[in-house]
């Protein structure tokens, strides 16, 4: 599992045309109707969410004013939004708008992951997995199947080989540690073993440390990305999820707010030596309650 599918290369093409289209003046509105789309369906192909045929990049690079060799350039980039990546065969499993992020994860070159709720996915063992998606009303056995499935298939991420996994580096907060789920002891264990690889760092948030105003704040990623050939980086981007949907932040200022945050919370942590006796303690008191 080494290919990004199409996320990125979508995501690159709407950053470029809305950047032409701001450049040049025209609102999303104005857009939308000059090329007989919905205001929704321009908002998704600039965000990243939806592959462009040539034929429109052609017309909106015309409308823009956008100089020959860059239309050229993004007409090529069109071409590479079409591309399917491992997840696109389980259709339905994946939520449209958790697609974009299985994509940014798999070209990611570090993962910066700050839960207070569950252990994050790529680090979850099939029963635990299993334990938090049937805790959801109304989803029959065979959809959590299929989602338990994903779920194990986006772990390969950080045992492949080509190109080398991402950094992984997670912040739980300790009450995610202690929260009775079956199998719970046997998860902690498999964090810890995680812990010890190269490219995965955990440290827990003790009960114990003081208010600061990151934890508060709710589940956050920071994802960085390589640069890729001849083109510049992806830009670092924060993703928050609901229950319902997930924002993708990757203005300065608003990377810059969830990079603080994360300080704040490194500085709260135990070092991962700390953490992992934590975990280890932990498991221990579940398996002899």
């Amino acid at each position: 599992m080494t290919d990004t599918g199409s996320s990125v290369p979508r995501r690159q093409l709407g950053r470029y045309l809305k950047q032409a289209r701001e450049q040049a003046g025209i609102t999303l509105e104005a857009a939308a109707r000059d090329q007989e789309w919905s205001r929704a369906t321009m908002y998704r192909i600039e965000g990243g969410y939806a592959a462009v045929r040539r034929a429109n990049v052609v017309s909106m690079c015309a409308a823009y004013g956008v100089p020959a060799k860059m239309t050229e350039a993004l007409i090529a980039l069109a071409a590479e939004t079409k591309a399917k990546g491992w997840w696109h065969a389980h259709g339905a499993a994946i939520p449209s708008w958790f697609e974009l992020y299985v994509g940014l994860e798999s070209a990611a070159s570090r993962l910066r992951h700050f839960e207070p709720a569950s252990v994050p996915g790529l680090l979850q063992t099939r029963e635990y997995a299993e334990a938090l998606l049937r805790s959801h009303p109304g989803i029959p056995d065979e959809e959590v199947n299929r989602l338990v499935f994903v779920r194990m298939e986006r772990q390969q991420l950080l045992r492949r080989t080509s190109p080398a996994p991402p950094q992984l580096d997670v912040l739980l907060d300790e009450a995610t540690l202690r929260r009775r789920v079956p199998g719970m002891a046997r998860q902690l264990r498999h964090l810890n073993e995680q812990g010890h690889t190269d490219r995965v760092s955990i440290r827990v948030v003790p009960t114990l440390a003081r208010l600061n105003y990151a934890l508060t704040g709710g589940q956050f990623i920071i994802l960085d990305f390589p640069a890729v050939g001849v083109r510049t980086p992806e830009p670092t981007t924060v993703y928050c999820e609901s229950l319902t949907g997930a924002l993708y932040l990757d203005k300065p200022s608003e990377v810059a707010t969830y990079d603080g945050a994360w300080k704040a919370l490194e500085d709260l942590a135990l070092d991962p030596g700390r953490s992992a006796d934590q975990i280890a303690m932990i498991a221990k008191e579940i398996e002899n309650a």
